[in-house]
């Protein structure tokens, strides 16, 4: 069971390492070829930089893997909470070498580890959104029901409810936490639906950070010292009129980031890391 502090480290966004992978050549053969692999891989290496620098984390890169093309997305790869690590779909043969090296460092890390036995069962992590009091399961074409049961079960401590998600999206393709209890979300109808059922489905409330961009509502929040808000979001070249919201966010230390060749492949800035929050050093 989460200690009290592991609650809190996880609801305020304080974290001490993150776990990224280096972008492989074959991601270029991906979106029909439109990737542009020297700028996909600037785009890693400045968001590799925001969290060494900005947010003072213990970056750990994993090699890149060739035989994974979207395995930069190293953030579906793992539902990470308190101290339980939840490792989804390993049985796939291009992710064992991925889901290997994770596991090892997640139990360096002293984490309770958990696979995704069953293959019936589906998650990508960009289906899930942690609230620091509750967890939120995107029900879509990347993660069904069965995958959500794996999550409740492996976090009985948290209330777990599932939100319909169309078409090729996840969750996180149009919200996040902005900061303890506040939610930013999209405009788009989807978006608008979604935020509607959470609200149903919960007793707690939130505050709502509304922007005009779906994916600009996928960002990260953290914190930095003791008294430091951090918010990493999409870039002004990417969405003008989100980051105007955003600035409005005088509280906040604000950090763009771009992700426009990853997003080609459904990609968002969650999806780019795993961020833990953990005092043992590896």
């Amino acid at each position: 069971m989460p200690s009290y502090m592991d609650r809190v480290n996880a609801m305020t966004g304080r974290y001490t390492h993150a776990v990224v992978r280096g972008v492989p050549s074959s991601l270029a053969q991906e979106a029909d070829g439109k990737i542009e692999l020297a700028r996909a891989q600037r785009e890693s290496g400045v968001y590799c930089g925001i969290l060494r620098q900005k947010l003072g984390l213990q970056v750990v890169e994993l090699p890149p893997n060739e035989d994974l093309p979207r395995g930069q997305l190293t953030g579906d790869t793992a539902v990470v909470i308190a101290d339980t690590a939840l490792i989804t779909r390993p049985w796939i043969p291009a992710r064992r070498k991925e889901t290997e090296g994770l596991q090892k460092l997640f139990e360096e890390l002293k984490f309770r580890v958990f696979e995704i036995t069953d293959e019936n069962a589906t998650i990508d992590a960009s289906d899930i959104l942690f609230t620091g009091t509750e967890i939120f399961v995107g029900l879509s074409k990347w993660t069904n029901l069965r995958g959500a049961e794996m999550v409740a079960k492996t976090y009985q401590d948290y209330a777990v409810s599932t939100v319909p998600v169309p078409d090729d999206l996840h969750l996180k393709s149009f919200c996040s936490m902005g900061g303890p209890d506040t939610l930013v979300i999209g405009s788009s109808d989807t978006a608008k639906k979604a935020l509607k059922v959470m609200e149903q489905l919960t007793d707690h409330h939130y505050e709502t950070l509304t922007v005009p961009d779906d994916p600009a509502a996928n960002c990260i929040y953290a914190r930095v010292g003791t008294k430091t808000n951090v918010l990493i979001h999409r870039s002004a070249d990417e969405y003008p009129n989100s980051v105007q919201v955003f600035q409005k966010l005088t509280d906040y230390t604000l950090v763009p980031a771009s992700c426009s060749e990853v997003s080609k492949i459904g990609g968002c800035l969650t999806a780019c890391s795993i961020l833990i929050s953990r005092k043992v050093e590896i």
